[in-house]
């Protein structure tokens, strides 16, 4: 079987490669192996690489061996013979000590010691007087890693004649979380329908399950979590765990593990219990034998991912209890497997009188140190949902003897959904270097999910997934470049925003500079843009009702307060924004106190968070001089102009991109202009009947009344 399985693989794999070529329509992602342009840097390239020798036999390095001939071929133009036996000068030599006698003779075990089960070397060997290329690990998956690390470089045409690279995943869970439902729509979802084929799995394997997995591990994903947070309990049925359990199989030699989201009340609705109190023996061992079930399908399953007592979710708090008894019970049932649990800080509770900001906080941080070891608490960049803009959340350095998850939003629900270039690192990136100052100066959130601020072994972070049944993915072409940089900030939060635009540009485009530092900028100011054209100057959750598409920052009356748009912005006659400070719902003291000094000084606190925390009059005078109503308008306004800036820049680079892709992206900044000005004008509109204000001189006028905006109602907008 497993030679059967080897030969599978291996034709599939070829197959993708002479398929993808016919085609410009993005379904290649950064993957485009195209022949070097650049006559000098092939030249050396073809110099420097003679020949491929993967020595072992595994699935993995299969795919290792696999990856290298398909991707030289294309990028030198030439076939790279496969070879085994001694290093021969322009050898690319990839294995592992235990795999390749080559590479246990170069006496690596002490920098191997040092990047750990997935990390690897990429090094520049010279023995005997015969210089080669050497990609090597401790694992197989190390090795894949390193791969696709080194056709990084050749598709980015950097220099390969000196290597000496060390590199390591910064955490341990790097996992993807698919809001995949079993009827394949996927809540919150702008790139067509759910990947995974329930109907015709396990029988049918598509080619997009290897597509996927391939594409994760190039980018150093390790973990997927196939379904919904909001979970249906059919999929811990046998039925659903055959299923599960091929698709497991298809991602296991890339080094992708599979998990699952777990319905609290399971144990009633699959299970016949009357009860799914945590507490309760006959819970706690229903649970044992239905996770130990999972593991007969799939040994390396990673474990559960759990939304509860959060949106109408059932969970422990049902019966009494807290989210610990909760999450230790599910630990404690796949402990003695590996698994871990994620649980998710998600929750607030419209009885709560108190600020929606607050809550998670609330109810979390009490619970420090009472989690099992295998537990690990996810909690979303900002304390409220994935909003264009947010502080970062007052859990990040508040929990210490508990280790801390990342949850971003790849997928753009609140920004732009599919139709705006939006380019999520530098929102990823002002994140992770947020200071906490849980231990002083220098207690960044990636410290603290990466373990080194309270030395938690257990790290990990989640990217809400924008992938779906679209060809090209994720819906919108810069789509992937949120999925390409979600993984390189995974697997390492030093690297800049600029240097991972700078890698995908190039290798989703080209090397052309007259492309790829215009694009690049215009992809580090696009996030920028798309908050000052929809929630600038700290504003938040004004977005349209439900689909959360476009402008409704005159939501109200629901019934729900939290879930409309007033109870965020709070604008009146004389001013607009959330009192958070000790005069008005406190949020503030959540963090530590250098934290509180500056966003709780109206003086200090950064504009770009000052309607966040506080209620500001219409007249401030802002740092540029202007009013606040001015500056709201400035921002909004500004917003607009970038993307006609954006608009401009990529109607020039016409001639470097192929038809298919330029005019895709094209049409799609045509959308996001006039949905800025959707933005623009709605929310200048509503608020200016409480500033009273006119427009600033100069200004171009909204082209309908405020009536027009507050009537469009979309119909059947994606994602819900």
């Amino acid at each position: 079987m497993k030679h059967k399985y080897k030969n599978i693989l291996f034709v599939l794999f070829f197959f993708l490669v002479a398929n993808a070529l016919q085609a410009e329509d993005g379904y290649r992602l950064w993957q485009r192996y195209d022949l070097i342009d650049d006559a000098g840097k092939l030249n050396a390239y073809k110099q420097a690489i003679a020949r491929i020798q993967v020595a072992g036999n595994s699935p993995t390095l299969t795919i290792v061996k696999n990856e290298l001939s398909a991707a030289l071929q294309g990028l030198l133009g030439v076939v790279v013979p496969v070879g085994e036996g001694e290093a021969v000068p322009g050898a690319v030599v990839a294995g592992t000590p235990t795999s390749s006698p080559v590479i246990a003779s170069l006496q690596l075990a002490d920098r191997l010691k040092a990047v750990g089960e997935e990390g690897y070397l990429l090094l520049t060997a010279n023995t005997g007087g015969k210089k080669y290329t050497v990609i090597a690990a401790n694992t197989d998956v190390g090795v894949l890693y390193g791969t696709f690390h080194f056709l990084r470089l050749l598709q980015t045409q950097q220099d390969i004649h000196s290597l000496s690279v060390s590199s390591a995943p910064k955490l341990q869970k790097r996992i993807l979380n698919h809001w995949d439902n079993l009827d394949r729509t996927v809540e919150r979802g702008y790139a067509g329908f759910s990947l995974w084929d329930w109907h015709r799995l396990p029988g049918y394997i598509d080619q997009r399950y290897i597509d996927y997995a391939r594409a994760n591990a190039s980018i150093g994903i390790n973990g997927t979590v196939l379904t919904n947070v909001n979970a249906n309990a059919l999929i811990l049925t046998k039925e659903y765990l055959v299923k599960v359990k091929a698709l497991a199989d298809v991602f296991r030699p890339y080094g992708l593990k599979v998990y699952l989201t777990a319905r609290f009340s399971a144990p009633i609705e699959i299970g016949g219990l009357k009860t799914a109190d945590p507490l309760d023996p006959q819970v706690q061992a229903w649970w044992k034998t239905k996770a130990d079930e999972i593991y007969t399908y799939v040994p390396d399953f990673g474990g559960f991912l759990v939304k509860a007592n959060s949106e109408g979710q059932p969970g422990p708090q049902n019966y009494g209890r807290n989210h610990a008894d909760g999450a230790n019970m599910l630990a404690d049932a796949v402990a003695d497997k590996g698994g871990i649990v994620m649980w998710r800080a998600f929750v607030y509770d419209n009885e709560v009188p108190d600020d929606r900001a607050k809550q998670a906080y609330n109810e979390f941080k009490p619970l420090d140190g009472t989690f099992r070891k295998n537990v690990m608490v996810q909690v979303k960049n900002g304390a409220i949902d994935f909003q264009p803009r947010e502080p970062f959340h007052p859990l990040f350095g508040a929990m210490p003897k508990t280790p801390i998850m990342m949850e971003f939003q790849i997928t753009q629900e609140y920004l732009g959904q599919g139709t705006n270039l939006v380019y999520l690192s530098p929102l990823f990136k002002e994140v992770l270097d947020s200071d906490t100052y849980a231990k002083g100066k220098g207690s960044t959130v990636a410290k603290v999910i990466d373990g080194t601020l309270n030395n938690h072994g257990l790290t990990g972070i989640a990217g809400v997934s924008n992938i779906g049944t679209d060809r090209n993915w994720t819906g919108h072409q810069f789509g992937q470049s949120n999925w390409y940089s979600f993984g390189r900030l995974a697997w390492d939060h030093n690297l800049s925003s600029e240097a991972i635009a700078d890698e995908w540009v190039k290798m989703t485009f080209t090397n052309n500079n007259q492309l790829v530092s215009p694009v690049k900028n215009m992809m580090l100011g696009s996030h920028e843009a798309a908050v000052n054209y929809m929630t600038p100057l700290g504003l938040h959750h004004i977005m349209g009702w439900s689909h959360h598409y476009g402008p409704g920052p005159w939501i109200k009356d629901k019934h729900r307060a939290d879930w409309t748009s007033v109870y965020y912005h709070r604008a009146t006659a004389e001013g607009i924004g959330f009192d958070r400070t000790k005069s008005g719902s406190d949020a503030i003291s959540q963090y530590f106190p250098p934290v509180q000094k500056q966003f709780g000084n109206i003086k200090n606190c950064p504009e770009k968070y000052l309607l966040w925390f506080h209620h500001v009059k219409w007249d401030r005078k802002m740092k540029s001089g202007r009013t606040l109503w001015d500056e709201m308008c400035y921002k909004y306004y500004a917003g607009v102009d970038s993307v006609r800036q954006m608009q401009q820049i990529w109607n020039k680079m016409e001639s470097l991109v192929d038809a298919e892709r330029f005019n895709h992206i094209k049409m799609f900044l045509a959308i996001q202009e006039q949905e800025a000005v959707w933005w623009r004008d709605a929310c200048l509109l509503y608020f200016q009947t409480f500033s009273k204000r006119p427009l600033p001189a100069g200004f171009e006028k909204p082209g309908h009344p405020l009536e027009y905006y507050m009537q469009l109602d979309p119909k059947f907008a994606p994602g819900i």
